[in-house]
C-alpha cells in the first residue's frame, strides 16, 4: 500500500497537475491507516555500515613514523603521476583537523582525477586504509582526507582562484586602507 502512495507521489511529481493540491481520497486514506513514529520505532531503523561521523573512527594519531611514512606515499605518488606545484604545509599545532597539508595542481580535469584516483589506490596499497574523498567526479577540486594528511588537489584556474595556500602562510596579509 505504501509502494502505491510512494508511485503515485513520483508520478505527480513528474508531470504537472492543475488540481496538485485537491484532495486525494487515495493518500489521506494512508495517512489515516499510518500509525506515528514513536521514537523507539527510530532505533529499529537499520545499521549503516561504515563511520557515519568523526565519533565513529577511532581515535588512532599516526606516530611520526607513520606520518612521514604516509607522506612520502604521497609524495612519491604525486611525483609519479606528474602533479604540479606540489607544496607542503605542517600545520600541527594550528589545526586539529590534520598534521600536514599538500597542496597539488593537474594540468587539467582529467588528470586531476587520475592523480586522486592512483593516489587513493597507492595509500590503500600501502596499508593505509581508505581515505574520504570529495570533488573526483567533477575533479575541479578534489581534497583527499588521508587522516592525518589532507592532500588538495586543483586544476590550475581553481587553485589561482582559491589561493588556499594564504590562508596557512606565516606571513601577516596586507592591512586594507
Amino acid at each position: 500500500m505504501l509502494d502505491f502512495a510512494a508511485h503515485h507521489l513520483r508520478s505527480r511529481a513528474l508531470t504537472p497537475d492543475p488540481k496538485a493540491d485537491a484532495f486525494v481520497p487515495e493518500l489521506d486514506a494512508l495517512d489515516a491507516e499510518a500509525p506515528e513514529a514513536a521514537p523507539d520505532d527510530l532505533a529499529s531503523e537499520p545499521e549503516r555500515s561504515g563511520p557515519q561521523s568523526a565519533a565513529d573512527f577511532p581515535d588512532r594519531p599516526l606516530s611520526s613514523g607513520d606520518l612521514d611514512a604516509l607522506a612520502q606515499v604521497i609524495l612519491k605518488q604525486l611525483d609519479d603521476d606528474q602533479a604540479q606545484d606540489v607544496v607542503v604545509i605542517d600545520v600541527r599545532g594550528k589545526s586539529p583537523l590534520a598534521d600536514m597539508l599538500v597542496i597539488a595542481s593537474g594540468r587539467s580535469q582529467r588528470h586531476v582525477s587520475a592523480v586522486a584516483d592512483h593516489l587513493l589506490r597507492a595509500l590503500k596499497d600501502n596499508g593505509f586504509g581508505r581515505a574520504a574523498v570529495e570533488g573526483l567526479p567533477q575533479a575541479d577540486w578534489v581534497l583527499v582526507d588521508a587522516g592525518d594528511v589532507i592532500v588538495h588537489l586543483f586544476r590550475p584556474e581553481v587553485r589561482a582562484f582559491y589561493q588556499i595556500e594564504r590562508i596557512w602562510s606565516a606571513e601577516a596579509p596586507a592591512a586594507v586602507v
